[in-house]
C-alpha cells in the first residue's frame, strides 16, 4: 500500500512521540490516529509502554475505512464507530497494512528485532526512547 510509509511518518510516528513525551513515568497509554482524505481513512491504534530505561514497547493496529464506497452504495459517509476498535467500534485490524506501517515505522525509529504479532491484531517493536 502506497500511503503506508507516509502514514508511519506524518501521524503515527508523531503520536508515539507524543505519548512518549507526555507520560514519562510509564504504564501503558494509547491513542487512535487517522491518515487520509475524502476518499478514504487509514486509521492505527497505538499502544506505548515504557518497558526498560531507554525502551519502550510500540503496538500498533491499522484498519482502513473507504468513505467513497459507504457514500455509493450506502448514500452517507461510514458510521464514526467504523473508526474505533472494539469496544468502542466496529473496525477490524488489517495485518498486510498494519505490517507495512510497522515496517517502515520500525525503520523510521530504529527498532531493535523485528516485529511481533501479540494476539490482539496489533504488531508491537521495541523502540529507544532517545535520539540515537
Amino acid at each position: 500500500m502506497v500511503y503506508a510509509e507516509p502514514m508511519a511518518r506524518a501521524v503515527v510516528e508523531p503520536a508515539v512521540h507524543e505519548l512518549l513525551d507526555r507520560f514519562p513515568r510509564g504504564g501503558e497509554h494509547t491513542a487512535t490516529v487517522s491518515y487520509g482524505g475524502d476518499d478514504f481513512l487509514l486509521c492505527a491504534h497505538l499502544r506505548v509502554r515504557r518497558t526498560k530505561p531507554g525502551l519502550a514497547e510500540v503496538s500498533v493496529a491499522c484498519w482502513a475505512v473507504n468513505r467513497d464506497t459507504a457514500r455509493y452504495f450506502g448514500g452517507s459517509p461510514p458510521r464514526a464507530e467504523e473508526a474505533l476498535l472494539p469496544p468502542e467500534g466496529t473496525a477490524r485490524p488489517d495485518g498486510s497494512l498494519t505490517a507495512r506501517v510497522v515496517e517502515h515505522l520500525a525503520a523510521r525509529m530504529n527498532a531493535h528485532g523485528t516485529p511481533k504479532p501479540d494476539g490482539d491484531g496489533h504488531l508491537t517493536i521495541t523502540v529507544p526512547t532517545t535520539a540515537p
